[in-house]
């Protein structure tokens, strides 16, 4: 069961935002802080990185979409 994905989503691309969002834990930063605030609420940490890559997949389409600038006020705290 592909939970809540259609058959025929881009497993490349879900791997990139996955890997993406895993080296993003292992350098200091603002997507690290919020990884952190999650996994310090009791949120088990490979379960933050997966929300962590679907953070960063939402922002990416954000920016593609409006032609923005990466701005980090764009990281909300994990509420």
């Amino acid at each position: 069961m592909t939970r809540g994905l259609n058959r025929n989503y881009n497993r490349l691309l879900k791997k990139v935002f996955k890997m993406a969002a895993r080296d993003v834990t292992a350098k200091a930063g603002e997507l690290q802080q919020w990884y952190r605030a999650m996994v310090d609420r009791g949120m088990r940490p490979e379960m933050a990185r997966l929300t962590l890559a679907r953070k960063i997949a939402a922002m990416v389409l954000t920016l593609w979409k409006k032609g923005a600038r990466y701005d980090p006020r764009m990281i909300a705290q994990p509420v």
